[in-house]
């Protein structure tokens, strides 16, 4: 059973920058493309950036492009996301997902398994 764990949210001011990372364990996952989505309270999950099985190939959403960084490090089969440049409508739970094909998608069913989220919080 493949498990995600995400760690690195938190409180940060407008502005500021965090650096979130999912460790996956108990299955392959360096053969696969990885997600992070969020979602903030009263709306529905969104994706927010993914990268396919070698890392050469990224997408954003529009809201992030430009501020958020998705890399991974297939040796410690961890994935990251670089948030700069931080915005109150950041603020949400932020989930790591792994995808059902090396290929990367914006689409939450590509995905069939899920971490616990991590918390951010952007203040203005």
């Amino acid at each position: 059973q493949v498990q995600l764990v995400e760690s690195g949210g938190g409180l940060v001011q407008a502005g500021g920058s965090l650096r979130l990372s999912c460790a996956a364990s108990g299955g392959p996952a360096s053969q696969y493309a990885m997600g992070w989505f969020r979602q903030a309270p009263g709306k529905e999950r969104e994706f927010v950036a993914g990268i396919n099985w070698s890392g050469a190939i990224e997408y954003y959403a529009d809201s992030v492009k430009d501020r958020f960084t998705i890399t991974r490090d297939n040796a410690k089969t961890t994935v990251y996301l670089q948030m700069n440049s931080l915005k109150p409508e950041d603020t949400a739970v932020y989930y790591c997902a792994r995808g059902r094909t090396v290929v990367v998608s914006i689409r939450d069913y590509d995905y069939d398994y899920w971490g616990q989220g991590t918390q951010v919080t952007v203040s203005s």
